[in-house]
């Protein structure tokens, strides 16, 4: 006779209210609030207002920096992950908590020291600028400021893996004859990959809609380096709440759809991690 499995923390329906609620009231209601303003205004209104120039180029801005900055800490958030996990050296622990200073940080003071840093008259813009290249309030300076802001999601997403990575892997495919470069590229990296890819596509929905650290760094030139949240505080500047969340709502659709490709890597993931057990 079977018997009801005892559940560690009961009731689930109570459980289930409290949890609805709360996301209701931190995520749902917020979220549907876009979409109540965005409604105000007829469809061709929307998109008139998301297909204008101006708005084009703050998506373009946004997307482009925010993808070139997650490609970038793919590779630099797997070279630090893999000296974290695999190096003993002093400071280790001390670089370790280094690593989450962007979550910390306010995002205006990085924006500022950024600028401070890499304009004309900072110590590496200065550099730079000698010989013909500047960095702030150019596109670069905007995906550096990304960058320094994604790269923990990186990190933090592959340094579990690489920790929990069976060790006999490595040394069965070197007793066979296997190089460093084919060791890592075929036997490393495909235990990497679904980790890394949720890292970089978390990096690219935090960088999408970063404002803080960007605005100051970014120049906000229009048809340049002006950013779509800056296009959204605008309009609310000018109280056109319905322009402002049509713009946000595409953003959203964005955001969603990155976290949506996230949650398909993993769930397939975990299949295939189920299906080999």
């Amino acid at each position: 006779m079977s018997r009801k499995t005892q559940r560690v923390i009961p009731g689930f329906g109570i459980s289930m209210g409290v949890t609805i609620s709360i996301l209701s009231i931190v995520v749902l209601i917020p979220l549907a609030s876009l979409v109540v303003y965005s409604a105000k205004l007829e469809p061709k209104q929307f998109f008139t207002v998301i297909t204008r120039d101006r708005v084009l180029s703050s998506f373009w801005v946004s997307i482009s920096t925010s993808a070139v900055a997650a490609m970038v800490n793919a590779v630099m958030g797997t070279v630090i992950a893999w000296v974290l996990v695999r190096y003993s050296f002093p400071g280790k622990r001390i670089m370790d908590g280094i690593i989450e200073l962007p979550f910390a940080l306010p995002t205006a003071v990085a924006g500022i020291s950024l600028t401070s840093l890499l304009a004309d008259t900072g110590w590496v813009g200065g550099l730079f600028s000698k010989i013909g290249i500047k960095i702030a309030y150019t596109k670069i300076g905007i995906t550096i400021a990304l960058i320094f802001i994604g790269i923990p999601f990186v990190v933090r997403a592959v340094q579990p893996v690489l920790e929990t990575l069976d060790a006999t892997l490595e040394e069965a495919a070197s007793v066979l004859g296997a190089n460093r470069r084919v060791i890592f590229f075929h036997v490393i990296l495909p235990e990497l990959l679904p980790a890394l890819f949720t890292g970089a596509a978390l990096a690219f929905g935090r960088c999408l809609g970063e404002y803080g650290s960007v605005v100051f760094i970014a120049g906000n030139k229009p048809f340049s380096t002006e950013i779509a949240p800056l296009i959204i505080m605008a309009e609310l500047q000018e109280y056109d709440y319905p322009a402002a969340t049509s713009i946000a709502l595409v953003m959203l659709a964005f955001s969603f759809l990155t976290l949506f490709l996230v949650n398909l890597v993993q769930s397939r993931n975990a299949k295939i991690l189920g299906g080999a057990k």
